[in-house]
């Protein structure tokens, strides 16, 4: 089974968070999902961006990429959008990750190393419609054409954070799939 760490989205760890963590956790897989936000959790992804803002983005990040520290890996780096740009860098960068899944957005590769670590098998998820993945699209699709085990799954919507099930941009069959198709990544790692 598969270790994970699963850094979440911009607006905390909600409780459609854990129910996410959960379900992997059901398939026998152990998660643990830092709370890089002290606690707080926010209504809109507009004040999570502004809290992060106040207490520094970097300082933030900074929490996400110590939380890789205290596992032995090897681990798998998810992130849920804003808790991407610190999975894909910590995937890119350290020789203990066994994959990635970044959900709802994608960094171009060169933000973090030359080219994606060959060994290390990544999935993307977000939906078609989605004007935060639409800007991250092309950085996905470059991923995929360079990577050796990468792959792109894009879903019918327009939904941002559409596997957290605490908000309204819940969309529950989506969601499922996503968990399949990440359950068949980590049965490979």
């Amino acid at each position: 089974m598969a270790q994970i760490l699963l850094l979440h989205h911009v607006q905390g760890l909600t409780d459609g968070v854990r129910t996410f963590a959960d379900s992997l956790r059901a398939a026998g897989h152990t998660v643990a999902v830092p709370d890089l936000f002290d606690g707080n959790s926010f209504a809109t992804i507009e004040d999570g961006f502004a809290w992060v803002r106040s207490q520094g983005f970097e300082s933030v990040r900074t929490q996400g990429l110590q939380a890789a520290d205290a596992m032995a890996g090897p681990v798998v780096y998810a992130g849920l959008s804003f808790g991407v740009t610190m999975a894909q860098r910590l995937a890119q960068t350290r020789p203990d990750a066994a994959g990635a899944l970044l959900l709802h957005s994608c960094m171009p590769v060169s933000e973090y190393s030359e080219s994606w670590p060959a060994g290390v098998p990544v999935q993307i998820h977000g939906m078609t419609g989605d004007e935060f993945f639409d800007e991250d699209l092309p950085a996905a699709r470059a991923l995929v054409d360079a990577a050796d085990d990468a792959e792109l799954f894009e879903y019918d919507g327009s939904a941002h954070l559409f596997t957290d099930a605490s908000l309204s941009d819940y969309d529950a069959a989506a969601t499922s799939l996503v968990i399949e198709r990440a359950l068949c990544l980590l049965e490979r790692v």
